[in-house]
């Protein structure tokens, strides 16, 4: 039912095509991924409009991009492991044979939700510390504490240690693991339902299927974003939060119910291109480095 994707093997090439595809769609949802970050984090801004306008009379265009750098350097590591496990994952579930895509058994959506969880568990590691130093340059809004990324670590390992490099990590895990159960599932079921039996799927289908997948993925995912979001500056300029749960009372006990969402309409904007060029970019690299034996 669900083919191509499952029978995807991890090779050296998959691993470059994927550090290309990964950096392409940060570099297009960076900018408002960044205006996501400070109105999750920071309750001075009145809306999207008002944050956009303060970063940019202070901090110009370059305000957009803080934070970018290693989330681009890194991304081949965190997109290895997601796509990497989700593979293999999807792999054994459908107990499919080795010798190329097309020669295991169809995955049903159990299958797909369930590789797509496991994928989630297995980069938190990898991702959890790049997303921290991630958030916390963004965050800052004039002369910060931080110079670089490099800088940013080297200061939260001397005044937090190791540990510190995983706060919010649970958050992180709470909202990624049933999240990307759904980011593949939707865009497996799209992706057939755009292509017609018995032919490849086109490069409409994929990016109709890829941002499909992106907002309906966020959409479940906005919630937690807010709360890992407030966890990660928390003794970093931010309130300090004894935890998830201190996180989400304190903020539902100050701002409601709505909280949780904020964000949620730059998520859905971001989503939807982000996500198409990264699934167009990984199936189109996929069929020059990995294309199906005949």
């Amino acid at each position: 039912m669900y083919a191509d994707i499952e029978g995807k093997r991890i090779t050296l090439s998959t691993s470059i095509l994927k550090e290309q595809r990964g950096a392409l769609g940060l570099a297009v949802g960076h900018p408002l991924d960044t205006v996501k970050v400070r109105l999750q984090a920071q309750s001075v801004y009145t809306g999207i409009f008002h944050c956009m306008s303060k970063t940019y009379s202070k901090e110009g265009l370059h305000g957009f991009f803080k934070g970018m750098a290693f989330p681009v350097l890194t991304t081949g590591i965190t997109n290895s492991v997601v796509f990497g496990s989700y593979s293999n994952a999807l792999d054994h579930l459908t107990q499919s044979q080795q010798g190329g895509r097309g020669h295991g058994k169809a995955a049903s959506a159990a299958q797909v939700f369930t590789a797509g969880c496991f994928s989630g568990l297995m980069q938190v590691g990898a991702y959890a510390p790049i997303d921290l130093v991630k958030v916390r340059l963004q965050n800052q809004t004039g002369v910060g504490r931080y110079r670089g990324p490099v800088h940013c670590v080297a200061v939260i390992l001397r005044e937090e240690g190791p540990r510190g490099l995983f706060r919010g990590g649970l958050a992180v895990a709470l909202r990624d693991v049933p999240c990307y159960g759904l980011y593949f599932l939707p865009y497996e079921v799209t992706r057939k339902a755009l292509t017609r039996s018995g032919e490849e799927p086109g490069t409409f289908a994929t990016i109709m299927a890829g941002g499909l997948a992106g907002v309906v993925t966020w959409s479940f995912a906005t919630p937690m974003d807010v709360v890992k979001a407030r966890l990660q500056m928390s003794g970093a300029g931010g309130r300090e939060y004894r935890g998830v749960l201190h996180c989400i009372a304190a903020s539902y006990r100050e701002e409601g119910l709505r909280v949780f969402y904020k964000g949620l309409l730059l998520n859905s904007l971001r989503a939807f291109p982000v996500n198409a060029v990264t699934f167009l970019s990984y199936e189109s690299l996929m069929s020059l480095y990995c294309p199906p034996p005949r």
